[in-house]
């Protein structure tokens, strides 16, 4: 008999893979066999590292993940959308698990296209979080903008900016991630500590200054919002002018110089998503309400489907299921050196 067979992380840091029941379902839910899932170096690896080199004590497994694609097993009451054999990427904390069967909530589950593989799908989450900062910054065709933190996230961020029409500068102190940018096709890339990133966005700005700043990275960013203010556009009076979108967990000083600049934390998917009503239940009426957390998702599985979203270019390391525990030990000592990780389940 199938079990499920999911990779848990302890306080210590350290993660293991454990087994148990296949999970049931419930009314306007799924269950998923997963292929793939996606594992974010920025949200999930570096806290399992920072705790594993604290080495603190052993706590109780918890199932962690929020983005993987599979086939539908099983589909529970009141889901009519979804069907048995259905190919679709999923996502939501405490959903979409490192686990090769999932329970996932009917609207947080789009089809996936023909052409696009399971590995691709999982990055659905992410991607969607990307187009939702997007949205949420009313950003316009022609502008200038710079992505601070090339993580999974500050990627496809700089990929959706640049796809609307955006001049996009990513900056990052990793060499690799500027490189990876660089690969894909960034309008151009600012390796901080090597090089003066703030001399560079305003040469590639022609002097016009910034319209938007994407700080995509947790912690501290109080340094990166001192250089962000010498890059954006200034009113003749002196006041800077323009708009901070903050998706991740970055947090920073309120500086009396930003008087003008509008400031938005974005960290969701699009509306809907931690509505546990609608994650279950019914959609919004479109004519309401056309972009949510679905139709965020379903949007990116389109993009990646006619080659405009690349997500695959950011994968740097597969890992088969049985082999979680060893070589994530490995790689997770080198963290300068991973972008997207993806676990393979297809094979259990």
């Amino acid at each position: 008999m199938n079990k499920k067979r999911v990779i848990i992380a302890r306080q210590s840091g350290k993660i293991t893979l454990i087994e148990g029941p296949i999970p049931e379902i419930k009314s306007g839910s799924v269950l998923v066999r997963v292929h793939n899932s996606l594992v974010s170096p920025g949200s999930e690896v570096g806290g399992w590292r920072n705790l594993h080199n604290q080495k603190v004590a052993e706590s109780e497994p918890r199932p962690f993940g929020y983005a993987n694609a599979g086939i539908v097993e099983k589909v529970g009451d009141d889901v009519s959308r979804l069907k048995v054999g259905d190919r679709i990427a999923c996502m939501g904390a405490g959903y979409a698990l490192h686990s090769n069967y999932t329970v996932v909530p009917h609207n947080l589950c789009v089809p996936l296209p023909d052409n696009v593989t399971f590995a691709q799908g999982a990055y659905g989450h992410l991607a969607a979080t990307a187009v939702h900062v997007y949205r949420r910054g009313q950003s316009g065709f022609g502008e200038f903008a710079a992505v601070v933190g090339l993580g999974v996230l500050g990627q496809l961020c700089a990929m959706i900016y640049q796809m609307a029409g955006c001049f996009v500068i990513g900056w990052d102190a990793i060499p690799f991630r500027t490189k990876m940018a660089n690969n894909w096709g960034v309008d151009a890339i600012a390796t901080s500590g090597q090089e003066d990133e703030v001399e560079l966005t305003q040469k590639f700005t022609s002097h016009q200054g910034l319209d938007t700043g994407v700080i995509a990275f947790g912690g501290d960013a109080n340094q990166a919002i001192q250089k962000l203010q010498k890059c954006f556009k200034s009113s003749p009076d002196g006041h800077l002018m323009g708009r901070i979108m903050i998706p991740g967990g970055a947090y920073f000083d309120f500086p009396r110089s930003i008087t003008n600049m509008d400031i938005c934390r974005v960290g969701r998917t699009g509306f809907g998503y931690h509505d546990e009503a609608w994650e279950f239940g019914n959609d919004y009426p479109p004519v309401v309400m056309r972009w949510t957390t679905q139709t965020n998702l379903k949007l990116c599985m389109r993009l990646i489907s006619e080659g405009k979203l690349n997500v695959g270019t950011l994968t740097t390391h597969t890992i088969e299921l049985e082999h979680a525990e060893s070589e994530m030990a490995k790689i997770i000592q080198y963290p300068d050196s991973m972008l997207g990780v993806i676990f393979e389940m297809s094979s259990w």
